[in-house]
């Protein structure tokens, strides 16, 4: 294999966002590109499995997110896009990775906490095993490198640690994967507290919403008085007292993140405008709002109108779909079959 292989996914849980966008296609799309890389990006629609979801949405969101993959730039002449279940080694290459990973380490992963904090009636084994499955999903390609949000290196760092186990007690030849990172690796939620996370109503802007819509969500971002200080990137808020003195304010996050989608859509520079004018005559966010919105939804239109192209054609999306489950299971099928041999199944 004289490329290396890259495997990144989005879980089928709804439309993509710009969390989606700057966390992983911004990255798919620059390896692509590179004549290095040989791409293979999926839905993730197995891992979709691992918390509380809705049937008929699950059937919908697998074809609609290959649809954004498309709309946003991703070339199946370029890149595999296939649905994770529709090949059926991913699931059974899990289990026998599963054999060499402990409980213990996936019950002590912040990623499996958190989700038991969230849905704390549905800690399945499912859920449990997401680590292993996605390790699956990795290494059943050989991939070296994978565009995701930094909040998912503990699960890359599982990945790692299968990998020499593997390579160690069997003789595979897997490559340790490492995160892609991207200048938007992190995006914030919209309100003020956490990642953008499509399972966390109101902290999101679909890729798919309107200008109105953007407006709307924008306009909800927590702010403060639009005057103050910036300590070690901490905004903090100033009143004016009777005696000409000054009051710190809470810090706030809302106005940290909207300084941050700033600069994400319109660039550092104005981005540090902002910062100076926020420490000098203040600011009026209902005009730093309406101009987020402007570069968002600007952003947004070439891929919202090549998706209204998509969506006319599913004769096009069904192919495309189809053709690229065939060339990944080819793929996964070589290496499975390795895998069993080493192990002593064949």
């Amino acid at each position: 294999m004289n490329k290396k292989r890259v495997l990144s996914g989005i879980r089928a849980t709804g439309r993509l966002h710009l969390g989606n966008y700057f966390g992983a296609i911004k990255g798919m799309l620059t390896l692509q590109d590179d004549p290095e890389f040989e791409t293979l990006y999926m839905v993730a629609d197995l891992h979709t499995l691992t918390t509380p979801y809705q049937v008929e949405e699950l059937r919908q969101n697998r074809r609609e997110i290959i649809i954004d993959y498309l709309a946003a730039g991703l070339d199946p002449e370029k890149s595999i896009l296939f649905q994770q279940s529709a090949n059926p080694h991913h699931a059974e290459f899990a289990f026998y990775l599963s054999s060499v990973v402990t409980i213990a380490k996936m019950q002590h992963l912040p990623t499996f906490k958190d989700k038991v904090k969230q849905y704390p009636q549905y800690v399945t084994m499912a859920l449990l095993n997401y680590p292993v499955l996605m390790a699956a999903d990795i290494l059943i390609y050989k991939a070296s490198d994978v565009p995701v949000g930094i909040d998912q290196e503990p699960h890359l760092e599982v990945a790692r640690e299968i990998a020499r186990r593997m390579n160690q007690d069997y003789g595979t030849d897997f490559p340790e994967p490492q995160i892609f990172k991207t200048i938007g690796e992190y995006v914030s939620s919209l309100t003020g507290e956490g990642k953008m996370s499509k399972s966390v109503e109101g902290s999101y802007i679909n890729l798919t919403d309107d200008l109105e819509t953007i407006r709307k969500k924008i306009a909800k971002i927590p702010t403060d008085s639009g005057k103050g200080i910036i300590d070690k990137g901490v905004y903090i808020s100033r009143s004016a007292m009777p005696n000409n003195g000054v009051v710190a304010i809470a810090p706030s996050n809302g106005v940290k993140n909207l300084m941050e989608f700033i600069e994400l859509f319109k660039g550092k520079e104005r981005r540090k405008e902002l910062d100076n004018q926020y420490q000098d005559v203040g600011l009026r966010y209902s005009e730093v709002k309406n101009e987020l919105a402007e570069a968002i939804y600007q952003e947004l239109q070439p891929i919202q109108e090549k998706r209204q192209e998509l969506e006319n054609n599913p004769q096009k999306v069904d192919s495309i779909i189809s053709v690229g489950n065939e060339k990944a299971t080819v793929l996964a099928s070589e290496v499975v079959k390795e895998v069993r041999e080493k192990m002593g199944l064949l």
